[in-house]
């Protein structure tokens, strides 16, 4: 369910601002995408999974946060964010 060290690194070097960025909202909505999207594949096979599904839910509410964030302080970031992760909204 979780990331691989490998793919987490390469998110990091794809939405990263400058050389060394882990922790900008574009890294971390990347980070949450990728691992909201491996969980939501995981709920095809584990229908009754209420535990994990509750940490879905927390994820989700914390990339729509980070995602309003950058909205409120650059929207053309913001535009450029959700289309190169194909986010919908």
């Amino acid at each position: 369910m979780s990331i691989t060290a490998e793919r987490k690194a390469q998110l990091i070097r794809d939405y990263a601002l400058k050389a060394g960025d882990t922790g900008s909202p574009e890294v971390q909505v990347a980070i949450l995408t990728e691992r909201i999207t491996n969980l939501t594949g995981h709920f095809k096979a584990h229908v009754k999974d209420n535990h994990s599904r509750r940490g879905l839910l927390k994820m989700v509410s914390q990339r729509r946060t980070l995602l309003d964030y950058v909205k409120k302080s650059d929207e053309s970031r913001y535009k450029t964010l959700i289309e190169r992760l194909g986010i919908r909204r």
